[in-house]
């Protein structure tokens, strides 16, 4: 279920395209690429990368009865750090960063980017195995300049075997648990987070938790909580 090729724009771009042109998408299918020329990440911003990196998309189908389809985001940031840290052991201060990095230390290791289709969303995941492509406004890591060097096919394994069994759990109804388990491996709560929510402008306050619906919970300084659903989250400092 694993289709490899040598050089893409984008995975996503490229399974969406797919979806459009008709073509059914099993869940459990994946598209990696050795290179990615026009890969990207929220905001629009660049997410390439070359030989050696993990670069693939895989769908996930979204029915009747499934929790919000924005909680996936959250359900793969478990699998991918599950992932790094069962390939990755002794790695120390590996967390998630609301709502789809995970970060080594302050650096981004990993990122995420899910774009809808009609009923399927089709969910990208970027992991720096061996290079950590600059990006202009945060620092980035890669494992194998960590002392960590892995292989980005037996990676690929690993992951997908991971995601099978998340996204299993999510369709099954334990999006709760789930949400416990990202709660575990993010940030602490109380860590000060600047939000850029679209809407509301830029917001800043102490992390306090997950809604219902994955949302990002901020306690603002004069005790009020608001809700991030959307937009760009900076840690400040824990």
């Amino acid at each position: 279920m694993i289709e490899i090729v040598a050089e893409i724009g984008s995975t996503n771009s490229a399974l969406r395209a797919r979806l459009a042109a008709g073509e059914g998408l099993a869940e459990g299918r994946w598209l990696i690429a050795d290179r990615q020329t026009a890969g990207r990440g929220r905001a629009g911003r660049v997410w390439s990368g070359g030989l050696g990196n993990f670069m693939g998309s895989t769908p996930a189908l979204v029915g009747q009865g499934d929790p919000p389809a924005a909680t996936l985001a959250l359900v793969a940031g478990v699998a991918v750090h599950e992932a790094v840290s069962a390939s990755a052991p002794g790695l120390d201060d590996v967390r998630l960063k609301w709502p789809n990095d995970l970060l080594v230390g302050a650096a981004k290791l990993a990122g995420i980017l899910l774009e809808r289709q009609g009923d399927v969303v089709v969910v990208g995941i970027g992991v720096n195995l061996a290079e950590a492509p600059p990006l202009p406004d945060r620092p980035t890591a890669a494992l194998a300049r960590l002392g960590y060097p892995l292989a980005r096919d037996a990676f690929a394994q690993s992951l997908a075997a991971v995601w099978a069994q998340m996204l299993a759990r999510w369709h099954r109804g334990e999006w709760p648990a789930l949400r416990a388990e990202w709660l575990a491996r993010a940030h602490a709560q109380g860590t000060l987070l600047a939000a850029h929510d679209p809407a509301l402008g830029p917001i800043t306050g102490g992390f306090a938790g997950l809604d219902g619906d994955g949302a990002a919970l901020l306690r603002l300084a004069d005790g009020t909580m608001r809700a991030i659903h959307a937009g760009d989250v900076d840690l400040i400092g824990d």
